[in-house]
């Protein structure tokens, strides 16, 4: 099968700082120990890990790479893209509420790899603790003067938020409708409790109402337990129903859900989910919008 993989990462540890990987205390993750990620992980290891599927585009999403130093992290993945063939695109890590955001929008504004940026926004631990206006946030006045440079840079921004947060993110694509934002990881639907299931559908639906909002179907396992089907097609199905396939892409999230599943485990759940749709749809979901919204081919 032919796919184009909307989010994935590369590490080298021995020679980049990368603090979440590289110093302690672990910081607390959504999968459990990540212990197993703490190596280097570069394009003969995702070549190796895609197997049967024929990667023929990718994406390379920041990695909390040293955070003094995002544009250390764009030579080193633009010299390894020169080198390895891989990845196609890049989104790049800026700070939008930092006095340098000016200054690190403009450098990736002139990389022609890169299409955008991803700085996950201040975010609470449970819907119960969500509250509007911390700094920080979405809400943050200086956060959303450095989001609306993005458009004027021809940057689209990756949002990696819970979604008891898409309320601020639904007012922040409506404010800045020239910005294409793509909601990272399905929204984070780690609780899949009835209650908790259609308070992220109605979240989601939220967000599909703006135009200039994408979706990627990726980072979906549960702490502890195998990547499946059962668990997951629920959420798959309800995504690409909100979305639709011109506005939703699969994607690895891998080597980090490696932590849960196989690449082959993933992208063949993905593969029986969608086995009912029209091959165009499979098309979309699979290669096509993310060829689109990342400009994958584009000079």
């Amino acid at each position: 099968m032919d796919i184009i993989d909307a989010h994935h990462h590369f590490w080298d540890l021995d020679n980049n700082h990368l603090p979440w990987l590289k110093e302690e205390p672990p910081i607390k993750f959504r999968y459990g120990d990540y212990t197993a990620l703490k190596r280097n992980y570069l394009p003969a290891d995702y070549r190796r890990d895609s197997g049967r599927f024929n990667v023929i585009g990718s994406v390379y999403i920041e990695t909390e790479y040293d955070p003094a130093d995002p544009l250390g992290e764009l030579a080193w993945i633009s010299a390894l893209r020169e080198e390895a063939g891989l990845p196609s695109v890049i989104v790049g890590q800026a700070w939008l509420d930092r006095e340098d955001v000016a200054e690190v929008l403009a450098a990736y504004r002139d990389a022609p790899p890169v299409r955008g940026i991803r700085h996950k926004p201040a975010a609470s631990a449970s819907p119960e603790a969500a509250v509007r206006g911390a700094a920080g946030s979405m809400d943050d006045t200086r956060w959303r003067d450095g989001f609306a440079m993005l458009a004027s840079h021809g940057l689209s921004f990756d949002l990696q938020t819970p979604w008891w947060h898409f309320d601020a993110a639904a007012e922040l694509a409506r404010d800045f409708p020239d910005t294409q934002i793509i909601i990272n990881h399905t929204g984070l639907p780690s609780d899949r409790s009835p209650e908790a299931l259609a308070a992220w559908r109605a979240a989601l639906d939220a967000m599909a109402g703006h135009g200039n909002v994408a979706i990627k179907i990726s980072g979906i396992g549960l702490p502890g337990r195998e990547w499946s089907v059962a668990d997951n097609r629920p959420v798959v199905e309800a995504a690409i129903a909100a979305f639709g396939p011109e506005r939703a892409m699969f994607a690895s999230n891998f080597p980090v859900d490696g932590l849960v599943a196989s690449f082959e485990t993933i992208y063949s759940g993905f593969d029986e989910i969608t086995r009912n749709l029209p091959e165009t749809d499979r098309a979309a979901l699979f290669r096509e919008t993310a060829r689109r919204i990342y400009r994958i081919g584009a000079t």
